[in-house]
């Protein structure tokens, strides 16, 4: 029998996502949203994941974008912004 091992996830300024920084996956079979928007209060609903910037990681193994170099870039990593242009685009698509 196969053991089934749950995806690695890493967590960038509160989202979480997979090891390959993606909030879905289909690699490792991993989907972040439903936790992501719990996070920030929203209902599950299927909408597009957000994607997380360009980013490293500092000498203490936390994750900054790459662009302006910190761990808490409210610009890079916007995540309640992201999440609910996401939602909004989903509704007017019809999904719910």
């Amino acid at each position: 029998m196969a053991e089934v091992v749950a995806p690695s996830t890493v967590e960038i300024n509160d989202a979480v996502f997979c090891s390959h920084l993606k909030e879905v996956c289909q690699e490792c079979d991993y989907d972040g949203r439903e936790e992501n928007d719990s996070f920030y209060g929203f209902e599950t609903t299927d909408r597009d994941p957000i994607e997380a910037p360009a980013v490293t990681t500092n000498k203490d193994g936390v994750y900054q974008c790459k662009k302006h170099g910190s761990a808490e870039c409210n610009q890079c990593f916007g995540w309640k912004k992201q999440i609910t242009r996401a939602r909004t685009a989903a509704k007017k698509a019809g999904r719910k």
